[in-house]
């Protein structure tokens, strides 16, 4: 009899564990909220973006063995950067082996258990550097520049619709840099019109103005009663410590000590310094860096989050490979506190170039502390 009774309860919780998992299954449809839910990933950057790798070094830049070890360190989704570049000529013909590389890896990607994050990094009317490289974008002036950006949307849409809107999603462009905020607020309107039109539940990746900044996370306007897009923002704060002796930055000239937490740059220091760098590290010799900082420099991002009612994510962060490593893995435990404590998604810049933790050359880890942090990280409720 007491098998019978067992019998019968256990029939009865795997109905009412089938009736509850149908029930939310059928909400979310209702609502047309995806389950494109993630927790902490890493760039495969500067592999089909930012790179000049083309032929057979391209094709075994990434293979199915960094996916797989991606997935048994932990991590559950990647972002991939892509070049306008690298995916069409400059007559806007499609260069087939990019678009093979990218299915691929997104195949990869869903048969060891990571979502991807396809992000549109840069273009030829629009990359985040050129200020500093003298350059000038259009983008923003340009309507023809606008619709060649939903156009390549449209094709990628085209390749990628046929992967599940739970493992795949876009992020239209990357560290948008335009004059005025609502420059930006009315491509986002545009972009998004344009992509909900093809694909009404794809998960879209939404960033704020100004390289992507936290500070004008506060200016984004998104699309309204669209629960299918995530918030993202980046952060390399302060600079003066993660991107030392960065030859493409000022503050990279700067040779100096560095601190953390406290203040970044003694006085000491600071007058040893050579007089052109002085007024770009005066900042570094008054404020204190430490969490409380970094908590409060997060704040209207988690705002915007809050108030949308949005999953937010920091598509970039991390520290440049020469950064002493002490000051570097003090940074890290700091910023995986943050994310932990207010339930924010992220992705390290990167895998394994010059800010990453795999060696793709010696085929090793070249900062294995560092992942070993990154994997002790709470991360997100699964």
């Amino acid at each position: 009899m007491k098998k019978v009774l067992f019998l019968l309860a256990l029939v009865a919780t795997a109905m009412w564990t089938m009736t509850a998992c149908t029930s939310k299954t059928e909400k979310e449809t209702e609502e047309g909220v995806n389950n494109f839910r993630i927790r902490r990933g890493t760039n495969l950057s500067h592999w089909l973006s930012q790179s000049k790798e083309r032929g057979e070094a391209r094709k075994e830049h990434i293979q199915e063995d960094d996916f797989e070890r991606l997935e048994q360190l932990g991590f559950d989704f990647v972002r991939i950067p892509i070049d306008e570049e690298q995916f069409w000529d400059e007559e806007g013909n499609k260069l087939p082996e990019a678009w093979e590389l990218l299915d691929n890896a997104l195949k990869l990607a869903g048969k060891h258990h990571l979502r991807a994050i396809v992000d549109l990094h840069i273009i030829r009317s629009h990359y985040f550097n050129a200020a500093n490289e003298g350059g000038a974008n259009t983008l923003f002036t340009s309507d023809e520049a606008q619709q060649q950006l939903i156009d390549m949307w449209y094709q990628l849409s085209d390749a990628l619709k046929g992967y599940s809107n739970d493992s795949v999603a876009y992020e239209f462009m990357n560290e948008p840099v335009a004059e005025e905020h609502e420059q930006w607020n009315q491509l986002v309107a545009k972009v998004h019109k344009a992509l909900r039109e093809r694909e009404p539940q794809r998960t879209l990746v939404v960033g704020s103005n100004l390289w992507q900044g936290y500070q004008t996370m506060k200016y984004l306007k998104v699309p309204e009663g669209d629960k299918n897009i995530i918030l993202s923002f980046h952060y390399y704060n302060p600079m003066i410590l993660t991107h030392y002796g960065a030859w493409w930055t000022p503050l990279g000239q700067y040779k100096g000590k560095v601190n953390y937490p406290g203040i970044l740059v003694s006085k000491e220091d600071y007058e040893a310094a050579p007089d052109s760098l002085k007024p770009q590290l005066e900042p570094f010799t008054k404020e204190e860096w430490n969490i409380d900082r970094i908590r409060a420099d997060f704040k209207d991002a988690i705002d915007a989050a809050k108030k949308y009612g949005l999953q937010l994510f920091c598509g970039e962060w991390g520290v440049y490979e020469p950064v002493d490593r002490e000051l570097a893995y003090k940074w890290t435990k700091d910023m995986l506190s943050v994310f932990d404590e207010f339930d924010i998604a992220w992705t390290t810049w990167c895998y394994d170039a010059d800010f990453g933790f795999w060696d793709q050359k010696k085929h090793d880890y070249k900062d294995k502390p560092l992942v070993d942090l990154l994997m002790a990280a709470e991360g997100l409720e699964k």
